[in-house]
């Protein structure tokens, strides 16, 4: 029986990420996978998907290339080389995570990990031991019993990201960060798109005033949007798709070729042993402390399978805090009021902190201050004057609440939020601050100068 002293379970962003912090800091340690490194993130999640908006974007250039003072006749797009340069640059990060594991002296054991008793892994027959486990197994599209994904009619994002040839029209189920990124690209490339969102707003859950500008902007790009809308059943008989879409009118049924189901995730917590060591899991996640310790001593679990947002990067913070402090250092607990969420639609969306809603729900008096786009030279240049900056601060103490921000390259600056949140950066301090024009960026000083009466270019 092979020994380690860390085996990690999956090698998404947290699992490859803990592995090699775990061997940084002198672990022999092992991942275990059953697909390809890199897990969904690098392999069908966030890396392709940037791949697929990117030609988006390009497209979209192209076809406004008169904006800028440009004359391009015919452009078009070959939506299988659009699909294949996706699945090359996933290919290419898969081989980087395979570089960093032989760089890192980390065993890779390709199989299906099963955990025992006696902190033992089962792959495939074979045994390894350990004296900390780390599960890391990711998630995947979750299925609602009236959308049964058959990989063909009612799909997956795996399998948006591979389709041989481009639907002609296609139904979008869900409005979070994978519902509104494929109907953007889709749409982008010239498929009717219509979008159902059970709640009220698309994007439910960032500030209710980017919601409604994203709303607009979908609109504007021709997409149709169902609101306070659900999808009660679907017909896969015929030629394409007829789903029964329940709203406030009534019920109205839409034809498409293809449904695209984009309700949420499901962890990946079945069969991997978690009943045989006794691990309790509640409500789909495998529950652990603030240092990811099940209640199984030795075992571990990070990333999607436990409570918190199933992010890439807070998988990864997982995990690099979990071996630390396995390790003995002295570490601070993650602190999830302060995790950064990006949504890499047209335009992006990024936020980090509170809503306006929720700060005045948690009884804080409020300075909010807004900065649009349509004021700032660098995105009049850029011809990318749609969306805001959106602040809002404790009137009291200047206390940075939180930041909400639409627009062109916005994923790009919410980290400077992140940041000044970090540090316990007051808004003065933000103002003091000096910022680069032009840039988008300066959007941000301008709207801390709005909160507090001082803007200059509004």
């Amino acid at each position: 029986m092979s020994k380690y002293d860390i085996i990690v379970l999956g090698s998404g962003p947290g699992g490859y990420v803990t592995a090699i912090r775990a061997s940084q800091l002198g672990f022999k340690t092992a991942v275990i996978e059953k697909e390809s490194l890199g897990g969904v993130c690098l392999n069908w999640g966030c890396i392709p998907t940037k791949a697929l908006l990117k030609s988006a974007q390009v497209f979209d250039y192209l076809k406004h290339a008169e904006d800028y003072g440009l004359t391009l006749k015919d452009a078009d797009k070959d939506f299988s080389k659009v699909i294949k340069r996706s699945r090359n640059v996933a290919g290419d990060m898969s081989k980087g995570v395979q570089f960093l594991m032989k760089k890192n002296k980390i065993d890779v054991i390709n199989g299906f990990g099963k955990i025992k008793p006696g902190k033992k892994v089962d792959v495939d027959g074979k045994e390894y031991s350990a004296d900390h486990i780390i599960i890391a197994t990711g998630a995947r599209s979750r299925e609602l019993p009236s959308l049964k994904q058959d990989g063909k009619k009612v799909i997956g994002y795996r399998d948006a990201m591979s389709l041989d040839k481009q639907p002609k029209s296609m139904i979008v189920v869900g409005s979070g960060a994978i519902g509104v990124e494929f109907a953007h690209f889709y749409n982008a490339m010239g498929t009717e798109v219509t979008i159902v969102e059970y709640l009220p707003n698309l994007v439910p859950l960032e500030d209710e005033d980017v919601s409604k500008q994203f709303e607009r902007s979908f609109k504007k790009a021709g997409i149709k949007v169902m609101t306070s809308s659900s999808v009660e059943s679907v017909d896969v008989s015929g030629k394409g798709v007829k789903a029964k879409v329940k709203t406030q009118k009534g019920e109205e049924t839409i034809e498409a070729d293809i449904v695209l189901s984009a309700v949420g995730i499901k962890s990946n917590i079945e069969d991997i042993g978690l009943e045989d060591v006794g691990i309790v899991v509640d409500k789909d996640k495998i529950m652990v402390n603030d240092w990811y310790q099940t209640n199984i001593p030795g075992y571990y679990a990070i990333g999607d399978v436990v409570p918190g947002p199933a992010l890439a990067h807070v998988a990864s913070a997982e995990g690099i805090t979990c071996v630390e402090k396995i390790k003995g250092m002295h570490v601070e607990s993650i602190d999830y009021g302060n995790i950064p969420g990006c949504t890499y639609a047209t335009p992006e969306i990024a936020s980090v902190g509170m809503t306006e809603k929720q700060a005045k729900e948690a009884g804080y008096e409020l300075k909010v201050g807004k900065f649009p786009f349509s004021a700032s030279g660098k995105a009049k240049a850029s011809g990318t004057p749609e969306g805001f900056v959106k602040v809002i601060f404790d009137a009291k103490y200047g206390e940075w609440l939180g930041c909400h921000m639409i627009g062109a390259g916005v994923t790009d600056m919410i980290a400077e939020a992140v940041l000044g949140r970090k540090l316990e950066t007051t808004g003065h301090e933000v103002l003091k601050a000096i910022h680069p024009h032009p840039t988008m960026s300066e959007a941000v000083m301008e709207a801390v100068a709005d909160a507090y009466g001082e803007v200059i270019h509004l």
